[in-house]
């Protein structure tokens, strides 16, 4: 049995993240940054003493190159315990790409938030704005 902190059976949804960011070599300061939340906030989710909201998992997920499901349940190839034999490591350039496509992926997701509060925005005000110039409703 393996002595290591985080292991596949016996890992929380704490553990994964943290697994999930020291793999992506990131700082809890640097991932909190990135997703817009306290470092406090982030440490409470890798103690388990809070959970994030799915948005904030999906954006986890993006920011750590794993997939959701790993990240919930464990189950999948995303990162490897400690002492797992490792591959040969990337060159500098592919692990530099890596990071910027994993920054990227969380702006797209950031983006797409902003997206859908903005549409939900202009439909509401559309819909007011059409509510109140229908001919014919008032006084019906």
């Amino acid at each position: 049995m393996n002595d290591t902190w985080f292991t596949d059976d016996h890992a929380t949804l704490g553990d994964r993240l943290a697994a999930g960011r020291e793999a992506a070599s990131m700082t809890q300061s640097q991932l909190a940054q990135r997703l817009g939340v306290r470092a406090k906030t982030l440490r409470d989710w890798e103690n388990d003493v809070s959970e994030p909201r799915a948005n904030r998992l999906q954006m986890l997920a993006a920011l750590l190159g794993v997939s959701l499901r790993w990240l919930l349940t464990g189950e999948g190839d995303d990162v490897q315990p400690q002492g797992a034999v490792e591959e040969t490591p990337p060159s500098p350039a592919a692990t530099a790409a890596l990071a910027d496509l994993r920054s990227l992926r969380g702006e797209l997701l950031a983006m797409g938030e902003r997206l859908g509060r903005l549409e939900k925005v202009l439909k509401t005000q559309l819909a007011t704005a059409q509510g109140g110039a229908q001919p014919g409703e008032q006084g019906q």
